[in-house]
């Protein structure tokens, strides 16, 4: 069932020009899809081993994964979203995703708190990547490209700050044990 808003989005969607392709436009976009790709690489990792007794892996896996969420969610909220309400001028979307990081936050908070083998563990994390895969289809397919096409000058920039940062979270944020 379509909504007003998701109308819109893919009405938006249509008539937004696309950047060209490893053009500078994309710096910033290219940067959040390749943690897109390495936090879905886990999940993949994660589906093959699930039904296994390996909780070592499992755990590391979901360590692994919650803190690309945490640190790529940390970027985004920082440095993207803002950047993005100034060049997009909607805070819909905006607002939807920030909410879908609280729901996200709170999933990894939970497993970050477990451990492989308690009740519920597998199934955290199974709906926190179907959470995520939902959040990444809109961003890349809808959001990404009016972002890219509007915002044109200011991606190379906002590329070099995320990387940057980035780069410091890094360092700094823990793998819970």
């Amino acid at each position: 069932m379509a909504t007003a808003a998701s109308t819109s989005k893919t009405s938006r969607k249509s008539t937004t020009q696309r950047a060209a392709p490893g053009s500078k436009s994309d710096a910033a976009t290219n940067l959040l899809i390749a943690d897109h790709r390495k936090v879905k690489a886990l999940f993949r990792q994660f589906e093959k081993i699930k039904d296994s007794d390996d909780n070592a892996e499992k755990e590391r896996i979901v360590r692994e994964a919650c803190k690309e969420l945490t640190i790529h969610t940390q970027i985004e909220e920082e440095i993207f979203y803002p950047a993005s309400r100034q060049i997009l001028g909607d805070d819909d979307e905006i607002d939807e995703s920030l909410v879908e990081h609280a729901s996200c936050k709170e999933l990894i908070a939970q497993l970050e708190a477990m451990h492989a083998g308690d009740d519920m563990y597998d199934a955290r994390f199974t709906v926190l990547s179907e959470m995520i895969e939902h959040h990444v289809e809109e961003e890349e397919g809808e959001w990404f490209p009016e972002v890219r096409a509007k915002g044109r000058e200011q991606m190379p920039e906002l590329a070099q700050q995320m990387a940057a940062r980035k780069e410091e979270l890094m360092g700094s944020v823990p793998s819970k044990q």
